[in-house]
């Protein structure tokens, strides 16, 4: 098969498009031909060795991927050769062939084609366990979602919008205020012009968001502090900003607000059945109409460092995606 691996760390630079062997398919798991696959920051920091989990060498990035089930292990219930699903597991996607565990697989309703299913699964997983699960966000709370144009934060909005909260939006550049309105946010705070702490008091009346999802990280995650309302919920979901910061925890205790983490990849493995629940109402959000994925960019699979650049170099608005096959 064909691949794009990794064989020593280095950034973009050690990206190489090549022949590959098909992994092995170990017990509980999937074997997919892969169709689309979404890129995720995660996937840039692993080919730098600084992301969490660090795969053996060599190695083809890519979480998520969508596409066409050519095996299954013989402990696995419910899926065929044939079936059309979306898959995530902790590397791998980058190929013609890429094996996720069986929880980890999630069939695509007819009518989604395999780009928007494989733009779906991280981001939008992510986002509601954040909202629903952890932040339990009511429709007449106020969310504020910070890198609101990114693959999660564009996904945050939407969602935040389909379960009625009130959205105010940040983005980082006046270009891309259009997108974070066009997106269903109510209102757009640009950071290159405007200060968080103010904008936001500015727009709930000096109460502040009830609930704010968090994916930067650095001084943006400290400004969140000083915005969250009484009783709120600040969702830290990553650190795309590269600087993971301390908390001065005082002001959480004057606000009496939580900080909650997010780790959807975790709650994925050890909840399957929720996880599940949760996909299941994402596509029937996405066929209601309610929510609608922002692919800004597609590439084959041979140019897959492009998109890979794409997020590097902070041009991505949403997600891209790099297609397989035909």
């Amino acid at each position: 098969m064909k691949a794009v691996r990794v064989h020593e760390l280095g950034g973009l630079d050690a990206l190489v498009y090549e022949d590959a062997p098909s992994p092995e398919l170990p017990p509980g798991h999937v074997r997919l031909g892969v169709r689309a696959v979404g890129l995720n920051f995660p996937d840039l920091l692993m080919t730098q060795g600084l992301y969490q989990f660090r795969p053996e060498l060599p190695f083809s990035p890519g979480f998520e991927a969508a596409g066409v089930v050519l095996e299954v292990a013989e402990d696995v219930p419910g899926l065929s050769p044939g079936d059309r699903v979306t898959g995530f597991s902790t590397h791998g996607a980058l190929a013609e062939e890429m094996v996720v565990p069986a929880y980890g697989c999630f069939p695509i309703p007819d009518g989604i084609d395999f780009a928007t299913a494989a733009a779906m699964t991280v981001t939008y997983g992510t986002s509601y366990h954040a909202l629903v699960d952890r932040a339990r966000l009511a429709s007449d709370e106020t969310l504020l979602v910070t890198g609101a144009t990114g693959g999660v934060g564009s996904a945050a909005v939407q969602l935040g919008k389909a379960l009625g909260a009130r959205v105010i939006a940040t983005v980082g550049s006046t270009a891309k205020t259009e997108v974070a309105s066009n997106l269903g946010a109510d209102h757009v705070i640009d950071l290159s012009e405007h200060n968080l702490r103010e904008g936001v008091k500015a727009l709930t009346n000096g109460r502040g968001a009830d609930v704010i999802y968090e994916p930067v990280g650095g001084s943006v995650f400290l400004d969140t502090l000083r915005c969250v309302a009484w009783g709120g919920r600040i969702l830290v979901v990553g650190f795309a900003s590269g600087v993971i910061p301390e908390a001065p925890m005082n002001l959480a205790l004057l606000k009496g607000s939580s900080i909650v983490g997010v780790f959807w990849g975790e709650f994925a493995r050890l909840a399957p059945d929720s996880n599940h629940a949760n996909t299941e109402r994402i596509f029937q959000l996405l066929e209601e109409g309610r929510i609608d994925p922002l692919i800004c960019a597609t590439f084959p699979l041979p140019e897959a460092r492009q998109g890979l650049a794409m997020l590097a170099e902070r041009r991505a608005t949403g997600k891209v995606v790099v297609t397989v096959g035909d």
